[in-house]
């Protein structure tokens, strides 16, 4: 069993691998991606290639549904309406139609609020499982800028491996492995 590396002079543990792959991860996105967003010829917003996964607060302000979900859903269930919003397992994901939030190149109405979704915010380069998963959709990711990116963040004693999906070759695993060197 591998142990936890010795707490710092300050008494902090440094952080761990999947740690600085998600900050570099965040950071990349920040620097790289999210300054594209106004030019982009393809805003993920539009929600042609990408799916949301929204909880029924959401779904209720951003829809403005002003009635109970046990209405909209029942609704939902007989007329299909509307379309770009299905239902399932408790959740709802909405795709095919722009988010309502969404204002053309001047940005989003919700960006910097609680009520963003997940999705959003993760999209199109985030860490899952101790892994950064690169969506290769947005034309804002640079792969080889991304792992120049993750490789700083690591270190010279891991490597960044990359891996696409065999299923969904756009959505590309980075992540590490020991170099070997001491």
């Amino acid at each position: 069993m591998s142990r936890p590396p010795p707490p710092t002079k300050a008494g902090r543990r440094p952080p761990t691998t999947a740690a600085r792959l998600a900050a570099a991860a965040a950071a990349y996105q920040a620097d790289s991606v999210i300054p594209h967003c106004p030019a982009c010829a393809s805003p993920c917003c539009r929600l042609d290639k990408l799916v949301l996964d929204l909880d029924w607060p959401q779904v209720r302000t951003l829809w403005r549904i002003d009635q109970p979900r046990q209405s909209f859903d029942r609704q939902l269930a007989s007329s299909g309406e509307p379309v770009e919003i299905r239902a399932a397992n408790g959740r709802y994901y909405v795709h095919s139609k722009p988010c309502p939030a969404y204002l053309g190149p001047r940005g989003c109405s919700i960006y910097d609020q609680p009520l963003k979704p997940t999705g959003c915010t993760d999209f199109p380069v985030y860490e899952d499982a101790g892994a950064v998963i690169a969506d290769l959709r947005c034309e804002a990711v640079d792969l080889d800028a991304l792992r120049r990116r993750l490789a700083e963040a690591v270190g010279p004693d891991l490597s960044i491996r990359e891996r696409a999906d065999r299923e969904f070759p756009f959505l590309v695993e980075l992540s590490t492995r020991p170099t070997g060197r001491r």
